[in-house]
């Protein structure tokens, strides 16, 4: 996706022609928070994901894996150290799953 999680809720939603006080009733919502999300002045809420995916009749793990994914991007991209940042992300992901493998314990 090359958009922002609110732009890509703000997607989903004006292709389904709603507008905002509908999508944010069905998110349990006030739409004026909801536009804030669209325009990137506020961050989505991960518990109105499930909303969201059975709202729209989407799968829950690509939902998140766009969630998180722009969570962090915002947050490394806030840095200015992107690179060195992402390199050192994903060696910490192999440690914490080689941890999770000897303890038996591993959650993918």
């Amino acid at each position: 996706m090359k958009e922002t999680f609110g732009e890509y809720v703000k997607r989903l939603r004006t292709e389904n022609n709603l507008t905002l006080t509908q999508l944010a009733a069905q998110l349990d919502m006030d739409s004026a928070n909801l536009s804030k999300i669209e325009n990137g002045k506020r961050d989505f809420d991960e518990k109105r994901l499930i909303k969201l995916a059975d709202f729209f009749s989407l799968n829950i793990d690509i939902l998140k894996t766009e969630f998180f994914s722009d969570l962090i991007a915002k947050k490394i991209y806030q840095t200015n150290y992107c690179h060195e940042t992402l390199m050192l992300a994903e060696e910490k992901i192999k440690y914490l799953q080689q941890k999770q493998i000897k303890q038996g314990t591993l959650n993918l």
